[in-house]
């Protein structure tokens, strides 16, 4: 991937903008700030950080719904609204990164740009409007960024885990023959097998509808998913068999889950990040998100109104992962493909070899 040429002097910058590079190249000799920035089908999300001794140490973050999928999959096209939500997004991101002296960041697109005939000229405008150059990766890059991101949560006892990651247009899912729980090591040495479902919650809720949703329009939508995770379920079937073997889910649908399971009033991400949760637990939840309306879901501070008619799609492709990987325990992770970048690009670097982040 690349990450070096990610910020580019945009040809009609913003007010006040110069490229990112040169605003940043001398600004604080001592610190080492990354940046990592995943753009999917739903969300535009950034995270800058500076490495510490056992991991990284996070100094700014930023999320927000865009949607950039929407009507995607009737229209092959990246509408002008959902892409004028999305650069907006982007150069918050940008004068984020600016601000924070950023010296090596990476900006990534999935599902969205990989599907859109206008992908690439959507590219071709962020770089232009906005200066940063967007990296459209691959299906197997991302499911390794996830699990790079994510298992440093998995059981050390565990002999086995699968590790998935809802997304907006695609889920990545992902078996691996062991835990790696050293922030150094790669845990994407451990994969025996892997998947890309062409599936999301964006896409999920369009086909069946995800503002009210029955129990029986749910069970279409789960057995949608089943089809779709049939080839990777029968290829990871033994994984469920090994000893301590649990799930590791990251994404908006596990951590709403969580939140519900704690019956938060606003969202911890402290409480939520590394929580277990057990096989009667998830059911429980999945089964209130059911019992509910758009209305009360979009109350509810810890789902929100841009993704009430959402979630449930997501509880269908968790209710399908279940099935496919019976296990006692689900361990939630408020991670995924941002940390990925970061680990990766630290890695790279060395800093936790050479105690470069000073």
């Amino acid at each position: 991937m690349r990450d070096e040429s990610a910020f580019a002097a945009p040809a009609r910058p913003a007010a006040g903008a110069e490229g990112l590079r040169e605003r940043t190249a001398g600004r604080d000799g001592r610190r080492n700030v990354y940046a990592a920035l995943d753009l999917g089908t739903n969300n535009c999300r950034l995270l800058v950080a500076e490495p510490t001794g056992a991991g990284f140490r996070v100094v700014d973050a930023f999320s927000r719904i865009v949607r950039l999928g929407e009507g995607l999959g009737s229209s092959d096209r990246l509408s002008e609204a959902a892409i004028e939500r999305t650069v907006e997004a982007l150069r918050v991101c940008r004068a984020k990164m600016q601000a924070r002296g950023v010296r090596r960041a990476k900006i990534i697109a999935t599902e969205a740009c990989r599907l859109a005939v206008n992908g690439a000229a959507f590219v071709e405008r962020v770089r232009e409007e906005v200066g940063l150059d967007l990296e459209i990766v691959d299906r197997q890059t991302e499911a390794y960024l996830a699990v790079t991101g994510c298992a440093a949560l998995a059981d050390p006892r565990a002999e086995s885990v699968v590790i998935f990651d809802i997304g907006g247009g695609s889920t990545e899912i992902a078996w691996l023959d062991g835990a790696a729980a050293n922030p150094s090591a790669d845990p994407t040495r451990r994969i025996r097998a892997w998947d890309s479902l062409p599936v999301g919650v964006v896409t999920l809720a369009e086909r069946h509808g995800g503002s009210e949703v029955t129990r029986l329009s749910f069970e279409g939508m789960v057995e949608e998913v089943v089809d779709k995770l049939a080839a990777f379920a029968l290829r990871a079937a033994p994984a469920a068999t090994a000893p301590h073997f649990h799930l590791l889910g990251t994404s908006g649908t596990v951590t709403t889950i969580a939140a519900m399971h704690l019956r938060l009033v606003r969202y911890e991400r402290r409480r939520v990040d590394g929580l277990w949760m057990s096989d009667a637990d998830v059911e429980s939840a999945i089964g209130d998100l059911l019992d509910t309306r758009l209305e009360q879901r979009a109350d509810n501070p810890c789902i929100g109104r841009d993704r009430a008619d959402l979630v449930l799609a997501g509880c269908a492709i968790l209710e399908a992962i279940r099935r496919a990987f019976p296990s006692d325990r689900l361990r939630i992770a408020d991670r995924g493909l941002r940390e990925g970048l970061l680990m990766n690009m630290m890695r790279e670097d060395g800093v936790w070899r050479r105690g470069g982040w000073r």
